[in-house]
């Protein structure tokens, strides 16, 4: 698979669940309002509380299927909104599709770690800056 299957997956995530991905970036401001960027040591437990609360993390597993289909692809086992498929990390929720031989990766970059002085910040603005996704080697 080539950067043609990210270009399709990405494309698919726009024209469909934009406003899915919205919805993860609203649940970041409402994080980040609630909370000292300078002084937390962690976002993904504030961050999955937020996606949860919005109705959101029960929608990660039909976005991952769609995903692999848009990859041209096909999962093994129906997703669930837990590891493997998905995860929240304190930059964003991370959606994983394992097919034959790649993974496909999909990032909501809604925050950014920075080192010096080390300190979380709100990172992409909309859906576009915030999608990330790879195709990776298994």
């Amino acid at each position: 698979m080539t950067a043609t299957t990210e270009e399709r997956v990405r494309s698919y995530l726009l024209a469909e669940h934009r406003d899915l991905l919205q919805r993860v970036l609203d649940c970041a401001d409402a994080v980040a309002a609630g909370v000292d960027l300078d002084a937390v040591d962690a976002l993904d437990g504030p961050l999955s509380a937020a996606l949860a609360r919005a109705g959101v993390t029960q929608r990660f597993p039909a976005v991952v299927a769609g995903c692999a289909e848009a990859a041209g692809g096909e999962l093994r086992a129906p997703p669930v909104a837990a590891p493997p498929y998905v995860v929240v990390t304190s930059v964003g929720p991370v959606l994983r599709a394992t097919l034959d031989g790649v993974r496909v990766v999909v990032t909501v970059e809604a925050f950014r770690l920075e080192h010096r002085p080390r300190r979380y910040v709100r990172a992409a603005r909309t859906p576009e800056a915030a999608l990330t996704v790879e195709v990776r080697s298994r």
